[in-house]
């Protein structure tokens, strides 16, 4: 694995690289960084060109200053250049919380440029409008945000050496080599900032008494189609994100799978990583069948 640097969207962003073939990006989501992906991208490269950037803000990455750098638009915008920046036109895309996020909103509005998308345990925006706005259970499983969106975020996750960031991961461990590797990336000057602001700059979370968020949202699935073969993998386990996110999913996804994890939580990446492998080669493979 090679480390890179590309120039694309007015920002710099770092990517590791390795393999050659067809495209296959990895996207990481928060508080994460690309390393997430490390054993995925070793597992692939015989086969593709494998490629997991750090997110604007995130790691090596630039950080720049300000919520209109953070607009979904513009961290859409960032994938797709990057993808014309590798020399391809086309990518498979695999993507998990964040990462997830902005991987629905790219096959919605570039779905040329994808050819098959894997999501794990992140909501698309419909169903995660509805949630938000309807069901008390994810309001109130999504209370953090509020935390991460208010002014003393930054001083709430970096107390006590990272403790709140660490704590996320839940019953998944960060062992002693890893969670030096996260306290490196987190401590990259304005990283804890840029990496709140894709939260304050979202619209996706409960109404408060300062923002409305999903209140003033109605989005109509016919607005919101992802017309590309999509495989989404959740940890049924996940506490910020429940498993009712998935229904009425089809709505938006014409050509869905879904593989629903028991016995795994958000982190189901880390947790099951050969089950995760697995059921990527499996849906990779239909498409050569």
């Amino acid at each position: 694995m090679q480390s890179h640097y590309a120039n694309v969207n007015g920002t710099r962003l770092h990517y590791v690289r390795a393999g050659s073939g067809p495209l296959l990006l990895f996207v990481h989501g928060f508080p994460e960084f690309w390393a997430v992906w490390e054993s995925h991208l070793s597992a692939f490269a015989g086969e593709y060109t494998v490629v997991a950037p750090d997110l604007r803000g995130y790691n090596r990455s630039d950080k720049p200053e300000g919520l209109a750098a953070y607009r979904p638009k513009v961290l859409v915008e960032d994938l797709r250049a990057l993808v014309a920046h590798l020399g391809f036109e086309r990518c498979r895309l695999v993507a998990h919380d964040w990462g997830g996020a902005l991987a629905w909103s790219f096959a919605i509005a570039h779905p040329q440029c994808i050819e098959r998308l894997v999501i794990l345990n992140a909501p698309h925006p419909v169903p995660f409008a509805r949630e938000l706005r309807d069901n008390p259970a994810q309001q109130a499983a999504s209370e953090y945000i509020h935390t991460l969106r208010s002014a003393d975020g930054e001083r709430a996750m970096s107390e006590h050496d990272f403790a709140a960031l660490r704590a996320l991961f839940g019953d998944w461990k960060l062992d002693a080599g890893r969670q030096a590797r996260y306290r490196e990336a987190w401590s990259q000057p304005g990283a804890l900032t840029a990496m709140l602001n894709y939260y304050r700059a979202s619209p996706m979370h409960a109404p408060t008494a300062d923002a409305p968020g999903v209140a003033g949202l109605r989005l109509e699935p016919a607005q919101f189609m992802v017309r590309v073969p999509t495989l989404v993998i959740w940890g049924e386990r996940d506490a910020a994100l429940l498993p009712s996110l998935l229904d009425g999913l089809d709505e938006c996804v014409p050509d869905l799978r879904i593989e629903r994890v028991a016995d795994a939580s958000h982190w189901v990446v880390h947790e099951q990583p050969q089950r995760v492998e697995t059921l990527i080669r499996e849906f990779f493979a239909e498409a050569r069948a």
